[in-house]
C-alpha cells in the first residue's frame, strides 16, 4: 500500500525532477499503474481548482493519503456461509436483549471462535470489520455530563476472591466514587447484603466528613424493593432509613444501563485490580481492609489527566460544598423468634443459644453485620457474635445451668461442654469427669459472682500444689469466696462420723486459704 509519503514523492520527481513513470515505478519499486493513476489524479485534481477557483481542491489532494476503491472488492476469506452464520449470532443477541439476557449476549470474539470451531479459516478483523462495516451493530451515543462540587456520588458493589489464612473466601467491595473530582472510597465486607450496604455509606459518609446532596445507585437489591412499571422503583427500607438519616437524595439508572453511573462502574475494575491483582492473601479480613483502604489512598493522590488535579485536592474543594455530617447511622434489623427445645433461636439456618428459662417464648433479636442481640421484655438476655456459615451452632454454656442442675449427666456430651472455653474442658476432663455435678456448682458460682475462668484456673493450680490428689467443688469456691470457714470446733462437741469429716475438711481449706492468703 502507498504511503502519503511515497504519493508525494512520486508528485515531486515528476514534476520537479522530470523523472519518467518507468523510471520512478523502477526506483520506487512501486506498480507503474500505480505512478500513473496517482499523477493523473494530481493532474484532475489541478484542473478542478483552476476551473473552480478554488486552490484548496488541489491541496486537499496533495494532503491526503492515497485513497483505494474497496467498495466492489469480493472478500477473499468471508464467504457466504461465514456471513449467514455471523448474520444469525447477531439475530441472536437482539432477541437476548429484549428478553433481559443483556449480560449473556455473544460478543465478536465469541463469534470468531463459533467459526473456528466449525472449520471455516478466518481472521478475527476480518469478523470485526465485517460487523462493523455492514452496520449489524448501531454504535450507542454518548451525552457528555457536567457535575457540581459535592452534588453527586455514585454507589456500587463488586465481587473479590482472596485467601484468608488458609481458607479461600468470597468477599464484597462497597464502591463509592464522586463524580466531581472522580474520589474513589472502598470498603471490604463478608456479605453484600442490607446490613452490609448500611454500614458501607456509614464508613464512606465519616470517612470524608460530610454527605454528598445525592447518591446513584443501579437496581440492585439492597436499594430497590419493587419495580412499578418500566421506569418506577420502590426503594428499599433501608434506603429510606439511610436517606431520613443523612438527608441525601438518591436516584436509581435505568436498567440495564450501568453506564449511567460510569464512574463507579470504571473505579470498581480499577480498584479491585490495583488493590488485588498483585496480593491476595492476607492473614485476617481486617488486613485485607487495611490494605484496601491504603491502596484507595495511593490512587487518589494522582492527578488525573483530564484535569491535572489529584482526588484528594477535588475532595477538599467538596468538602465545604458538602452537608453537615449527622453522626454514625445505627444499622440493625429487627426479627422475632421462638426459642425452641433445644433453647436456641434459629437466624439463616444457624442457630444460637439462649438461657434455658426462656424456652418456648418468643424474643425480639436485633440483627447487626457482626453480632445479634435478643431481648425479652425489652431487656437483653444475651448476645452472639454472629455466624456466616450454614447450619452451625453458636452455644454458650453458661445458658443451660439450670437444666444441667437437673440433668448432671448430659454434661459429658453435650454441645455446650465442646464449645466451652478451653480452659473450662481442661479442668472437667482433668478433675470432674467423674463429678459432673460439682464442676456444675463451680459454673454457677463464677456466673453468680462474675469470676473469670483464668482466677478458676489459678485456684486449681494452687490447690494442685497444696494437695494434688484432693480437688474438689468445694475447695475451689471457697477460696474463690475467700471464706473463712466457722471456727473450729472440738471433736467433743461433734456428733458422727460425717460431722466431724466434714469440720476437718473445713480446718484443711482454712489453713489452704491462710497459706494462700499470706
Amino acid at each position: 500500500m502507498i504511503s502519503m509519503y511515497n504519493k508525494q514523492e512520486i508528485i515531486r520527481r515528476y514534476f520537479r525532477e522530470n523523472d519518467g513513470e518507468r523510471k520512478i515505478a523502477r526506483d520506487m519499486q512501486v506498480s507503474r499503474k500505480t505512478v500513473k493513476k496517482i499523477l493523473q489524479e494530481y493532474m484532475q485534481a489541478e484542473k478542478e481548482s483552476q476551473d473552480k477557483n478554488d486552490p484548496e481542491k488541489l491541496q486537499d489532494y496533495s494532503q491526503s493519503p492515497p485513497r483505494y476503491n474497496i467498495d466492489n472488492r469480493e472478500r477473499r476469506r468471508l464467504t457466504p456461509e461465514m456471513a449467514s452464520i455471523i448474520r444469525e449470532q447477531i439475530s441472536d443477541n437482539a432477541r437476548k436483549k429484549r428478553e433481559g439476557l443483556r449480560k449473556q449476549i455473544k460478543r465478536n470474539i465469541d463469534i470468531y471462535e463459533l467459526l473456528q470451531s466449525k472449520g471455516f479459516q478466518i481472521g478475527y478483523t476480518t469478523v470485526c470489520n465485517y460487523i462493523r462495516e455492514d452496520k449489524l451493530v448501531t454504535q450507542e451515543a454518548y451525552i457528555k455530563q457536567v457535575h457540581l462540587p459535592g452534588e453527586e456520588c455514585e454507589f456500587d458493589w463488586a465481587e473479590v476472591k482472596l485467601q484468608i489464612g488458609e481458607a479461600k473466601k468470597r468477599l464484597y467491595m462497597a464502591v463509592f466514587t464522586s463524580s466531581y473530582g472522580n474520589y474513589r472510597y472502598s470498603g471490604l465486607y463478608t456479605r453484600q447484603d442490607t446490613l452490609a450496604f448500611m454500614e458501607s455509606h456509614n464508613d464512606f459518609f465519616e470517612h470524608v466528613g460530610g454527605v454528598y446532596h445525592e447518591m446513584v445507585y443501579d437496581n440492585m437489591r439492597v436499594a430497590v424493593a419493587d419495580f412499578v412499571g418500566r421506569h418506577e422503583k420502590t426503594p428499599t427500607d433501608a434506603l429510606v432509613g439511610l436517606s431520613g438519616w443523612y438527608q441525601f437524595r438518591w436516584r436509581f439508572c435505568n436498567v440495564r444501563r450501568g453506564n449511567e453511573k460510569g464512574h463507579v462502574e470504571r473505579s470498581v475494575e480499577y480498584i479491585r485490580r490495583k488493590a488485588f491483582s498483585h496480593i491476595d492473601k492476607f492473614d485476617t479480613i481486617e488486613q485485607a481492609r487495611a490494605h484496601l483502604v491504603a491502596v484507595c489512598q495511593k490512587l487518589n493522590s494522582y492527578p488525573l489527566t483530564t484535569t491535572g488535579k489529584s482526588p484528594l485536592a477535588s475532595l477538599a474543594e467538596e468538602k465545604d460544598k458538602l452537608w453537615k455530617y449527622p453522626g454514625v447511622m445505627s444499622c440493625y434489623l429487627t426479627n422475632v423468634l421462638k426459642v425452641d427445645k433445644y433453647s436456641t433461636i434459629c437466624f439463616n439456618t444457624n442457630r444460637y443459644s439462649v438461657p434455658d428459662h426462656h424456652t418456648g417464648s418468643m424474643v425480639e433479636v436485633k440483627i447487626y453485620s457482626n453480632k445479634l442481640k435478643v431481648y425479652y421484655n425489652n431487656d437483653l438476655i444475651c448476645q452472639h457474635e454472629r455466624i456466616y456459615a450454614t447450619h452451625e451452632w453458636k452455644i454458650n454454656i453458661d445458658h443451660y445451668l439450670r437444666t444441667l442442675s437437673l440433668k448432671p449427666g448430659a454434661l459429658h456430651g453435650s454441645l455446650a461442654l465442646l464449645q466451652a472455653p478451653e480452659l473450662l474442658r481442661e479442668l472437667y476432663f482433668k478433675h470432674f469427669v467423674n463429678q459432673p455435678r460439682g464442676f456444675i456448682d463451680i459454673l454457677h458460682y463464677c456466673h453468680s459472682k462474675e469470676v473469670t475462668i483464668q482466677k478458676v484456673m489459678e485456684t486449681v493450680s494452687e490447690l494442685t500444689r497444696l494437695c494434688p490428689g484432693d480437688i474438689s467443688c468445694e475447695k475451689i469456691i471457697a477460696i474463690l469466696g475467700n471464706q473463712t470457714p466457722l471456727t473450729m470446733i472440738t471433736n467433743a462437741t461433734i456428733n458422727g462420723e460425717i460431722e466431724l469429716f466434714s469440720h476437718r475438711q473445713l480446718e484443711e481449706i482454712a489453713s489452704m486459704v491462710n497459706n494462700i492468703n499470706n
